[in-house]
Protein backbone atom coordinates (compact mmCIF):
# COMPACT_ATOMS: atom_id res chain seq x y z
CA UNK A 1 0.00 0.00 0.00
CA UNK A 2 1.19 2.83 -1.07
CA UNK A 3 2.16 5.58 1.91
CA UNK A 4 1.82 9.61 1.19
CA UNK A 5 1.82 12.91 3.23
CA UNK A 6 0.64 16.06 1.78
CA UNK A 7 2.37 18.51 3.59
CA UNK A 8 0.32 22.23 3.21
CA UNK A 9 -2.39 24.42 5.03
CA UNK A 10 -4.79 24.33 1.93
CA UNK A 11 -7.65 21.60 2.64
CA UNK A 12 -8.90 22.16 -0.83
CA UNK A 13 -5.65 20.85 -2.18
CA UNK A 14 -5.39 18.29 0.38
CA UNK A 15 -9.27 16.96 -0.83
CA UNK A 16 -8.30 16.59 -3.91
CA UNK A 17 -5.26 14.60 -3.69
CA UNK A 18 -7.18 12.43 -1.17
CA UNK A 19 -9.69 12.25 -4.25
CA UNK A 20 -6.95 11.07 -6.92
CA UNK A 21 -5.62 7.75 -4.13
CA UNK A 22 -9.03 7.29 -2.89
CA UNK A 23 -8.19 3.52 -3.53
CA UNK A 24 -4.85 1.31 -1.90
CA UNK A 25 -3.16 4.52 -0.44
CA UNK A 26 -3.24 6.29 2.61
CA UNK A 27 -2.57 10.11 2.74
CA UNK A 28 -1.92 11.86 5.97
CA UNK A 29 -1.68 15.67 6.08
CA UNK A 30 0.47 18.40 8.17
CA UNK A 31 0.55 22.01 8.00
CA UNK A 32 4.16 22.25 8.98
CA UNK A 33 7.54 21.05 7.98
CA UNK A 34 8.20 19.82 11.36
CA UNK A 35 5.05 18.34 11.74
CA UNK A 36 6.29 16.80 8.50
CA UNK A 37 9.46 15.48 9.30
CA UNK A 38 8.32 14.08 12.58
CA UNK A 39 5.78 11.87 10.54
CA UNK A 40 8.83 10.44 8.10
CA UNK A 41 11.23 9.74 11.56
CA UNK A 42 8.29 7.71 12.69
CA UNK A 43 7.21 5.54 9.09
CA UNK A 44 8.32 5.75 5.36
CA UNK A 45 6.23 7.60 2.98
CA UNK A 46 6.50 7.00 -0.73
CA UNK A 47 5.27 10.07 -2.66
CA UNK A 48 5.86 13.65 -0.44
CA UNK A 49 3.62 16.48 -1.65
CA UNK A 50 4.70 19.60 -0.13
CA UNK A 51 3.38 23.51 -0.34
CA UNK A 52 6.36 25.43 -1.76
CA UNK A 53 5.80 28.49 0.70
CA UNK A 54 6.20 25.56 3.83
CA UNK A 55 9.09 24.31 2.33
CA UNK A 56 10.54 27.83 1.89
CA UNK A 57 9.03 31.17 2.36
CA UNK A 58 11.26 33.63 0.56
CA UNK A 59 11.01 35.38 -1.77
CA UNK A 60 14.42 35.24 -2.63
CA UNK A 61 16.24 32.66 -5.01
CA UNK A 62 16.61 30.39 -2.16
CA UNK A 63 19.25 26.74 -2.31
CA UNK A 64 15.97 24.53 -2.41
CA UNK A 65 18.47 21.69 -2.23
CA UNK A 66 19.46 22.91 1.40
CA UNK A 67 15.64 23.00 2.24
CA UNK A 68 14.65 19.68 0.16
CA UNK A 69 18.20 18.03 2.94
CA UNK A 70 16.05 16.96 5.44
CA UNK A 71 13.76 15.09 3.45
CA UNK A 72 16.40 13.18 1.82
CA UNK A 73 18.32 12.53 5.02
CA UNK A 74 15.14 10.50 6.39
CA UNK A 75 14.28 8.44 3.69
CA UNK A 76 16.65 9.08 0.15
CA UNK A 77 14.22 7.01 -2.34
CA UNK A 78 10.86 9.33 -1.05
CA UNK A 79 9.35 11.08 -4.58
CA UNK A 80 9.14 15.12 -3.26
CA UNK A 81 6.73 16.79 -5.26
CA UNK A 82 6.25 20.77 -4.88
CA UNK A 83 2.91 22.58 -5.19
CA UNK A 84 3.00 25.85 -5.91
CA UNK A 85 1.04 29.57 -6.72
CA UNK A 86 0.58 30.62 -10.32
CA UNK A 87 2.86 33.59 -9.31
CA UNK A 88 5.78 31.49 -8.12
CA UNK A 89 6.28 28.74 -11.00
CA UNK A 90 10.03 30.18 -11.71
CA UNK A 91 10.48 29.11 -7.66
CA UNK A 92 9.06 25.20 -8.08
CA UNK A 93 11.06 24.91 -11.64
CA UNK A 94 14.31 26.12 -8.83
CA UNK A 95 12.88 23.33 -6.28
CA UNK A 96 12.62 20.95 -9.48
CA UNK A 97 16.12 21.90 -10.41
CA UNK A 98 17.71 21.45 -6.76
CA UNK A 99 16.30 18.09 -6.64
CA UNK A 100 12.42 17.91 -6.33
CA UNK A 101 10.66 15.14 -8.48
CA UNK A 102 8.47 17.50 -10.17
CA UNK A 103 5.80 20.22 -9.24
CA UNK A 104 2.32 21.08 -9.37
CA UNK A 105 0.29 24.49 -9.54
CA UNK A 106 -2.93 25.26 -7.38
CA UNK A 107 -5.82 25.06 -7.86
CA UNK A 108 -4.88 21.64 -7.92
CA UNK A 109 -6.68 19.06 -10.61
CA UNK A 110 -7.39 15.52 -10.09
CA UNK A 111 -6.06 14.94 -13.34
CA UNK A 112 -2.82 16.73 -13.15
CA UNK A 113 -1.89 15.18 -9.90
CA UNK A 114 -2.38 11.78 -11.58
CA UNK A 115 -0.43 12.60 -14.47
CA UNK A 116 2.90 13.94 -12.16
CA UNK A 117 2.17 11.02 -10.12
CA UNK A 118 2.08 8.03 -13.28
CA UNK A 119 5.58 9.88 -14.83
CA UNK A 120 6.99 9.60 -11.36
CA UNK A 121 6.15 5.99 -11.56
CA UNK A 122 7.84 5.35 -15.19
CA UNK A 123 10.61 6.90 -13.73
CA UNK A 124 11.42 4.79 -11.23
CA UNK A 125 10.62 1.91 -12.80
CA UNK A 126 13.03 2.70 -15.62
CA UNK A 127 15.83 3.43 -12.99
CA UNK A 128 14.95 -0.12 -11.11
CA UNK A 129 15.03 -1.53 -14.62
CA UNK A 130 19.02 0.12 -15.30
CA UNK A 131 20.08 -0.98 -11.95
CA UNK A 132 19.34 -4.54 -12.54
CA UNK A 133 20.58 -4.47 -16.01
CA UNK A 134 23.99 -3.09 -14.92
CA UNK A 135 23.60 -5.81 -11.76
CA UNK A 136 23.48 -8.10 -14.68
CA UNK A 137 26.27 -6.85 -16.37
CA UNK A 138 28.72 -9.39 -15.46
CA UNK A 139 29.04 -12.79 -17.41
CA UNK A 140 28.22 -15.71 -14.89
CA UNK A 141 32.06 -17.31 -15.44
CA UNK A 142 33.37 -14.00 -14.15
CA UNK A 143 32.32 -13.97 -11.23
CA UNK A 144 35.39 -15.63 -9.87
CA UNK A 145 37.25 -12.86 -10.83
CA UNK A 146 35.24 -10.40 -9.37
CA UNK A 147 35.40 -11.54 -6.21
CA UNK A 148 37.37 -9.18 -3.33
CA UNK A 149 37.06 -7.35 -0.48
CA UNK A 150 38.98 -4.04 -1.05
CA UNK A 151 37.42 -1.45 -1.82
CA UNK A 152 40.50 -0.35 -4.35
CA UNK A 153 39.28 -3.28 -6.95
CA UNK A 154 35.75 -2.69 -6.32
CA UNK A 155 36.68 1.05 -8.02
CA UNK A 156 38.68 -0.91 -11.00
CA UNK A 157 36.01 -3.16 -11.72
CA UNK A 158 33.16 -0.32 -11.67
CA UNK A 159 35.83 1.53 -14.31
CA UNK A 160 35.98 -2.06 -16.38
CA UNK A 161 32.52 -1.76 -16.28
CA UNK A 162 31.87 1.76 -17.82
CA UNK A 163 34.31 1.13 -20.30
CA UNK A 164 34.09 -2.06 -21.06
CA UNK A 165 30.99 -1.37 -23.97
CA UNK A 166 32.95 1.41 -25.29
CA UNK A 167 35.60 1.29 -27.99
CA UNK A 168 37.58 3.58 -26.40
CA UNK A 169 41.48 2.36 -25.59
CA UNK A 170 42.31 1.56 -22.41
CA UNK A 171 45.73 1.72 -20.13
CA UNK A 172 46.22 -1.07 -17.28
CA UNK A 173 49.05 0.21 -15.08
CA UNK A 174 50.07 -2.18 -12.48
CA UNK A 175 53.23 -3.98 -11.10
CA UNK A 176 54.67 -7.31 -12.46
CA UNK A 177 51.93 -9.80 -11.57
CA UNK A 178 49.29 -7.83 -10.72
CA UNK A 179 46.51 -9.43 -13.34
CA UNK A 180 46.39 -6.76 -16.07
CA UNK A 181 46.29 -9.37 -18.64
CA UNK A 182 42.88 -10.74 -16.86
CA UNK A 183 41.71 -8.36 -16.94
CA UNK A 184 42.08 -7.32 -20.11
CA UNK A 185 40.49 -10.20 -21.50
CA UNK A 186 37.55 -9.15 -18.68
CA UNK A 187 37.33 -5.95 -20.87
CA UNK A 188 36.83 -7.78 -23.99
CA UNK A 189 34.64 -10.57 -22.83
CA UNK A 190 32.03 -7.70 -21.82
CA UNK A 191 32.50 -5.68 -24.57
CA UNK A 192 30.82 -5.79 -28.12
CA UNK A 193 33.37 -7.50 -29.74
CA UNK A 194 33.30 -10.58 -27.35
CA UNK A 195 32.62 -12.94 -30.39
CA UNK A 196 35.43 -11.55 -32.26
CA UNK A 197 39.37 -11.66 -32.00
CA UNK A 198 41.43 -10.99 -28.65
CA UNK A 199 45.13 -11.03 -29.37
CA UNK A 200 48.05 -10.77 -27.09
CA UNK A 201 50.91 -9.19 -27.80
CA UNK A 202 53.78 -9.16 -25.08
CA UNK A 203 55.89 -6.29 -26.72
CA UNK A 204 58.78 -7.17 -23.85
CA UNK A 205 59.16 -10.94 -25.45
CA UNK A 206 59.77 -10.02 -28.93
CA UNK A 207 63.29 -8.80 -29.80
CA UNK A 208 63.75 -5.33 -31.03
CA UNK A 209 64.04 -6.84 -34.83
CA UNK A 210 61.46 -8.51 -35.19
CA UNK A 211 58.21 -6.37 -32.96
CA UNK A 212 57.66 -4.56 -36.33
CA UNK A 213 57.13 -7.38 -37.71
CA UNK A 214 55.02 -9.14 -35.54
CA UNK A 215 52.58 -6.70 -35.07
CA UNK A 216 52.31 -5.13 -38.80
CA UNK A 217 53.43 -8.26 -40.56
CA UNK A 218 55.91 -8.11 -43.31
CA UNK A 219 56.06 -8.31 -47.53
CA UNK A 220 58.51 -11.12 -48.56
CA UNK A 221 61.69 -10.52 -49.09
CA UNK A 222 61.13 -7.15 -46.32
CA UNK A 223 64.33 -8.74 -44.58
CA UNK A 224 66.74 -11.38 -44.54
CA UNK A 225 64.83 -14.79 -43.92
CA UNK A 226 61.36 -12.64 -45.30
CA UNK A 227 60.64 -15.76 -47.62
CA UNK A 228 56.96 -15.75 -47.25
CA UNK A 229 54.13 -12.81 -46.34
CA UNK A 230 53.36 -12.95 -42.82
CA UNK A 231 50.15 -11.40 -41.63
CA UNK A 232 50.87 -9.42 -38.41
CA UNK A 233 48.53 -9.27 -34.91
CA UNK A 234 47.06 -5.88 -36.03
CA UNK A 235 45.39 -8.03 -38.93
CA UNK A 236 44.61 -11.11 -37.14
CA UNK A 237 42.51 -8.83 -34.33
CA UNK A 238 40.38 -6.89 -37.11
CA UNK A 239 37.23 -6.34 -35.39
CA UNK A 240 37.85 -7.42 -32.12
CA UNK A 241 40.73 -6.52 -29.40
CA UNK A 242 44.38 -6.27 -28.98
CA UNK A 243 46.36 -6.51 -26.06
CA UNK A 244 49.77 -4.91 -25.74
CA UNK A 245 51.24 -5.86 -22.95
CA UNK A 246 54.27 -4.21 -21.36
CA UNK A 247 54.11 -1.25 -24.30
CA UNK A 248 56.91 1.00 -22.43
CA UNK A 249 59.35 -1.25 -24.46
CA UNK A 250 58.48 -1.05 -28.10
CA UNK A 251 60.97 0.38 -30.36
CA UNK A 252 60.75 4.21 -31.60
CA UNK A 253 59.79 3.06 -35.09
CA UNK A 254 57.13 0.73 -33.93
CA UNK A 255 55.29 3.36 -31.66
CA UNK A 256 55.35 5.63 -35.05
CA UNK A 257 53.37 2.77 -36.20
CA UNK A 258 51.41 2.04 -33.30
CA UNK A 259 50.08 6.33 -33.28
CA UNK A 260 49.12 5.79 -36.74
CA UNK A 261 47.22 2.99 -35.99
CA UNK A 262 45.44 4.64 -32.75
CA UNK A 263 45.42 7.88 -35.16
CA UNK A 264 43.17 7.09 -38.14
CA UNK A 265 43.65 2.94 -37.94
CA UNK A 266 46.36 2.35 -40.71
CA UNK A 267 49.04 0.80 -41.27
CA UNK A 268 51.92 -0.84 -43.86
CA UNK A 269 53.28 -4.02 -43.39
CA UNK A 270 57.52 -4.38 -42.98
CA UNK A 271 58.65 -3.77 -46.81
CA UNK A 272 55.04 -2.81 -48.14
CA UNK A 273 53.73 0.22 -49.65
CA UNK A 274 49.70 -0.78 -49.61
CA UNK A 275 48.43 0.92 -46.48
CA UNK A 276 46.43 -1.34 -44.71
CA UNK A 277 43.00 -0.49 -42.38
CA UNK A 278 42.28 -1.98 -39.36
CA UNK A 279 38.70 -2.03 -36.88
CA UNK A 280 40.64 -2.87 -33.87
CA UNK A 281 40.27 -1.78 -29.84
CA UNK A 282 43.56 -1.70 -28.58
CA UNK A 283 44.09 -2.18 -25.01
CA UNK A 284 47.56 -1.46 -23.36
CA UNK A 285 49.59 -2.39 -19.89
CA UNK A 286 52.31 -1.60 -18.37
CA UNK A 287 54.54 -1.67 -15.72
CA UNK A 288 56.35 1.29 -16.26
CA UNK A 289 55.90 5.20 -15.41
CA UNK A 290 55.07 6.02 -19.44
CA UNK A 291 54.99 9.78 -17.90
CA UNK A 292 58.00 9.84 -16.62
CA UNK A 293 60.01 7.70 -19.82
CA UNK A 294 58.28 10.50 -21.92
CA UNK A 295 59.95 13.21 -20.21
CA UNK A 296 63.54 11.68 -20.72
CA UNK A 297 62.49 10.92 -23.99
CA UNK A 298 62.16 6.91 -24.05
CA UNK A 299 58.59 6.96 -24.87
CA UNK A 300 56.43 9.27 -27.30
CA UNK A 301 54.42 11.56 -25.89
CA UNK A 302 51.86 11.77 -28.58
CA UNK A 303 51.24 8.23 -28.68
CA UNK A 304 51.35 8.14 -24.45
CA UNK A 305 48.49 10.43 -25.08
CA UNK A 306 46.49 8.36 -27.48
CA UNK A 307 47.07 5.63 -24.98
CA UNK A 308 46.06 7.19 -21.62
CA UNK A 309 42.25 8.08 -23.20
CA UNK A 310 41.04 5.69 -20.22
CA UNK A 311 43.63 4.95 -17.45
CA UNK A 312 43.35 2.09 -14.97
CA UNK A 313 45.44 1.67 -12.00
CA UNK A 314 45.74 -1.49 -10.67
CA UNK A 315 46.45 -1.82 -6.96
CA UNK A 316 49.58 -4.36 -5.90
CA UNK A 317 48.63 -7.26 -3.83
CA UNK A 318 50.58 -5.42 -1.02
CA UNK A 319 47.89 -2.80 -0.96
CA UNK A 320 45.02 -5.55 -0.94
CA UNK A 321 45.62 -8.14 1.54
CA UNK A 322 42.28 -8.85 2.13
CA UNK A 323 41.71 -10.87 -0.74
CA UNK A 324 44.65 -12.86 0.03
CA UNK A 325 42.30 -15.64 1.44
CA UNK A 326 40.21 -15.26 -1.45
CA UNK A 327 42.84 -15.80 -3.67
CA UNK A 328 43.94 -18.58 -1.89
CA UNK A 329 40.36 -20.57 -1.80
CA UNK A 330 39.73 -19.80 -5.61
CA UNK A 331 43.84 -21.57 -6.48
CA UNK A 332 43.53 -24.77 -4.09
CA UNK A 333 39.71 -24.86 -5.84
CA UNK A 334 41.62 -25.38 -9.30
CA UNK A 335 44.53 -27.66 -8.15
CA UNK A 336 41.54 -29.96 -6.21
CA UNK A 337 39.98 -30.57 -9.72
CA UNK A 338 43.40 -31.70 -10.62
CA UNK A 339 44.52 -34.13 -8.05
CA UNK A 340 43.53 -36.29 -5.37
CA UNK A 341 44.27 -34.44 -2.30
CA UNK A 342 41.75 -32.33 -0.61
CA UNK A 343 43.43 -29.26 0.39
CA UNK A 344 40.74 -26.84 1.57
CA UNK A 345 42.48 -24.25 4.22
CA UNK A 346 45.80 -22.38 4.89
CA UNK A 347 47.44 -22.56 8.73
CA UNK A 348 46.18 -18.99 10.19
CA UNK A 349 50.20 -18.35 11.09
CA UNK A 350 50.43 -18.51 6.89
CA UNK A 351 47.90 -15.82 6.30
CA UNK A 352 49.69 -14.03 9.43
CA UNK A 353 52.99 -14.34 7.64
CA UNK A 354 51.51 -13.38 4.31
CA UNK A 355 49.45 -10.03 5.39
CA UNK A 356 53.16 -8.86 6.68
CA UNK A 357 55.29 -10.43 3.39
CA UNK A 358 55.56 -7.04 0.65
CA UNK A 359 54.83 -9.22 -2.15
CA UNK A 360 57.06 -7.92 -5.02
CA UNK A 361 55.79 -10.53 -7.52
CA UNK A 362 52.33 -10.17 -6.43
CA UNK A 363 49.37 -12.56 -7.30
CA UNK A 364 51.36 -14.45 -9.83
CA UNK A 365 53.48 -15.20 -6.76
CA UNK A 366 51.01 -15.93 -4.50
CA UNK A 367 49.91 -18.43 -6.78
CA UNK A 368 53.35 -20.21 -7.08
CA UNK A 369 53.83 -20.20 -3.33
CA UNK A 370 50.26 -21.96 -3.09
CA UNK A 371 50.95 -24.34 -6.06
CA UNK A 372 54.24 -25.43 -4.58
CA UNK A 373 52.89 -25.86 -0.54
CA UNK A 374 50.02 -28.00 -2.15
CA UNK A 375 52.58 -30.21 -3.91
CA UNK A 376 54.25 -30.79 -0.41
CA UNK A 377 51.57 -30.45 1.99
CA UNK A 378 50.54 -34.00 3.78
CA UNK A 379 47.54 -32.65 5.40
CA UNK A 380 44.03 -31.08 4.62
CA UNK A 381 45.68 -27.98 5.66
CA UNK A 382 48.80 -25.79 4.16
CA UNK A 383 50.99 -25.46 6.82
CA UNK A 384 53.75 -22.74 7.41
CA UNK A 385 56.73 -26.23 6.80
CA UNK A 386 55.21 -26.59 3.09
CA UNK A 387 56.34 -23.07 2.41
CA UNK A 388 59.54 -21.40 1.91
CA UNK A 389 61.49 -20.50 5.40
CA UNK A 390 61.79 -16.88 4.32
CA UNK A 391 58.41 -16.02 4.93
CA UNK A 392 59.07 -16.60 8.86
CA UNK A 393 62.16 -16.33 9.81
CA UNK A 394 61.44 -12.63 10.91
CA UNK A 395 59.13 -14.34 13.17
CA UNK A 396 59.48 -13.53 16.75
CA UNK A 397 58.26 -14.46 20.19
CA UNK A 398 56.01 -11.50 20.10
CA UNK A 399 53.11 -11.91 17.85
CA UNK A 400 51.66 -8.55 15.81
CA UNK A 401 48.29 -8.08 14.87
CA UNK A 402 47.36 -6.33 11.53
CA UNK A 403 45.45 -2.74 12.13
CA UNK A 404 42.74 -4.30 9.42
CA UNK A 405 41.95 -6.54 12.18
CA UNK A 406 39.40 -6.21 14.89
CA UNK A 407 40.58 -8.71 17.79
CA UNK A 408 39.19 -8.47 21.38
CA UNK A 409 41.43 -8.70 23.83
CA UNK A 410 40.98 -12.58 24.76
CA UNK A 411 41.42 -13.33 21.46
CA UNK A 412 44.87 -10.82 20.87
CA UNK A 413 45.96 -12.79 24.04
CA UNK A 414 45.31 -16.35 22.39
CA UNK A 415 46.91 -15.57 19.42
CA UNK A 416 49.43 -13.87 21.17
CA UNK A 417 49.92 -17.28 22.83
CA UNK A 418 49.56 -19.72 19.73
CA UNK A 419 52.79 -17.69 18.23
CA UNK A 420 55.13 -18.26 21.32
CA UNK A 421 54.21 -21.85 21.29
CA UNK A 422 54.84 -22.73 18.39
CA UNK A 423 57.97 -20.64 18.53
CA UNK A 424 58.94 -22.90 21.51
CA UNK A 425 57.96 -26.22 20.16
CA UNK A 426 60.11 -25.29 17.18
CA UNK A 427 63.55 -24.75 19.01
CA UNK A 428 62.72 -28.00 21.25
CA UNK A 429 62.12 -30.14 17.99
CA UNK A 430 65.45 -29.15 16.68
CA UNK A 431 67.27 -29.07 19.40
CA UNK A 432 66.48 -32.96 19.83
CA UNK A 433 66.22 -33.14 16.35
CA UNK A 434 62.83 -34.29 16.13
CA UNK A 435 62.63 -36.70 18.45
CA UNK A 436 59.66 -36.73 20.68
CA UNK A 437 60.45 -38.46 23.81
CA UNK A 438 63.27 -36.19 24.59
CA UNK A 439 61.62 -33.12 23.24
CA UNK A 440 58.49 -34.34 25.45
CA UNK A 441 60.74 -34.27 28.36
CA UNK A 442 62.24 -31.32 27.31
CA UNK A 443 58.97 -29.41 27.42
CA UNK A 444 57.59 -31.14 30.47
CA UNK A 445 54.64 -32.26 29.04
CA UNK A 446 53.10 -36.12 28.20
CA UNK A 447 54.44 -37.40 24.17
CA UNK A 448 50.40 -37.30 23.75
CA UNK A 449 50.15 -33.42 24.07
CA UNK A 450 53.22 -32.87 22.10
CA UNK A 451 51.89 -34.90 19.21
CA UNK A 452 48.38 -32.60 20.09
CA UNK A 453 50.59 -29.42 20.44
CA UNK A 454 52.39 -30.42 17.00
CA UNK A 455 49.00 -31.21 14.75
CA UNK A 456 47.77 -28.15 16.10
CA UNK A 457 50.52 -26.00 14.66
CA UNK A 458 51.48 -27.45 11.75
CA UNK A 459 54.86 -29.36 12.86
CA UNK A 460 56.10 -32.57 11.27
CA UNK A 461 59.20 -34.20 13.33
CA UNK A 462 60.93 -34.95 9.92
CA UNK A 463 61.59 -31.56 9.32
CA UNK A 464 63.91 -31.51 12.50
CA UNK A 465 66.00 -33.92 11.66
CA UNK A 466 68.49 -32.79 10.15
CA UNK A 467 68.12 -29.21 11.58
CA UNK A 468 70.81 -27.33 13.19
CA UNK A 469 70.07 -24.40 16.26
Amino acid sequence: MKSIIVVCKDEEAYGQIVATFQSGCTVERTPEKNGALELLQKRRFDLVFIDLNVLNNKDSDENYRESLMPFWQLHPSAEIIVMAPQGRIRNAVQAVKAGANDYLTYPLEVEEIKLVSETINKAKMMQSELDYLRDQFWLVDSFEILRTNSDQMRKVFRQIRSVSPTKSTVLLMGETGTGKSVLAQLIHRHSNRKDAQFISVHCGALPDTLIESEMFGHEKGAFTGAIRRKLGKFEFASGGTIFLDEIGTTTPAAQIKLLQVLQDGTYQRVGGEETLKTDVRVIAATNADLKNMCDDGNFRKDLYYRLNVFPIEIPPLKKRTEDIPLFIDSFLNKLNQFSSKEIHGVHPLVLEAFAKYPWPGNIRELENLVERAYILETTTVLTPESFPNDLFEKETTSVIIPSSERLTLAEVRQRSIEGIERNYLKEVLIRNKGKINGSARDADISTRQLNKLMNRYGLRKDEFKNKII
